[in-house]
């Protein structure tokens, strides 16, 4: 006989199977608030957030085989979306040329504006550290950067914000700070279902742009194929000048013996044979 087949594995009971979009949506709606509101301490504009979480979820959705099956999904989303925040391509956009609202509580302002002078590096690593709670190497491993480098960037980074803000020196209180800051502003993230087809938009976008490129360089080539030639061919020397030969020069006004010959020639040519006069008939 032969061995039985070895059994399937089962899902273990009360766990449900969830549908690829099922999980995108679940994990969409365990992350997406606290990313915005977190991707707002980065950049300080609402609109910017709000684009790079769904951007970041829409790249999630594109590669979601990958991004299922890591070890951490929220970091890696989280990850994407801090990165197309702090893209400095943002700065040649015409909707984010001119700030935005800056928030209405004045300590929340002088917050916003001591985050907003950290450099792009120190900030992303103060958000992790004391805004989102991360270790240090956690930190290190997000911003791909060294722990010392990255220890010496929240330091420095702390330092900067507690010298405009000396109330803000402890890190637990700026810790609280940050998470009422994060909290004040009423940032909405759009739905899953709206960032699913929003990806699979793209997606069909690009395929074809990148059919259409491929096609237009086959014709290209096939085009160059056709018309270019098949042997060498010399270049042509430049002209040269011939001497000795006499310019040509335009005919001037008849003289009297050339009137008459032309006055001769038009009165002699009907007379003439038949053979030189042809009749219409």
């Amino acid at each position: 006989m032969e061995p039985d087949s070895a059994p399937a594995e089962e899902t273990p009971p009360g766990r449900a199977v969830l549908t690829p979009a099922q999980a995108f949506d679940a994990l969409y709606a365990f992350c997406a608030p606290a990313l915005v509101r977190q991707t707002y301490l980065l950049t300080g504009r609402r609109e910017l957030a709000r684009e790079s979480v769904e951007r970041a979820f829409q790249l999630a959705w594109e590669r979601w085989p990958e991004v299922a099956r890591d070890r951490d999904p929220a970091g890696w989303v989280r990850a994407a979306a801090y990165e197309w925040a702090l893209s400095p391509w943002h700065r040649f956009r015409p909707r984010y040329r001119h700030p935005e609202p800056p928030p209405s509580d004045a300590a929340d302002r002088a917050l916003m504006d001591a985050l907003l002078a950290l450099p792009a590096p120190h900030r992303r690593t103060l958000v992790l550290y004391d805004g989102v709670g991360l270790d240090l190497p956690e930190t290190a491993a997000e911003t791909e950067a060294s722990t010392p480098a990255t220890a010496n960037r929240l330091l420095r980074a702390r330092e900067i914000v507690a010298e405009r803000l000396p109330e803000l020196s402890d890190p637990g209180t700026l810790h609280e700070r940050l998470a009422v800051l994060a909290s004040a502003e009423r940032l909405r993230a759009a739905q899953p279902p709206a960032v699913r087809s929003g990806s699979e938009r793209r997606a069909r976008f690009w395929t074809r742009a990148a059919i259409a490129f491929t096609v237009a360089l086959i014709g290209t080539t096939a085009l160059t194929l056709r018309t270019a030639p098949t042997h060498y061919e010399p270049p042509v020397p430049p002209g040269e000048t011939v001497q000795g030969v006499p310019p040509r020069v335009a005919p001037g006004p008849l003289s009297d013996k050339e009137r008459k010959l032309r006055s001769k020639l038009r009165k002699e040519l009907l007379p003439g044979p038949e053979r030189l006069a042809p009749q219409s008939r």
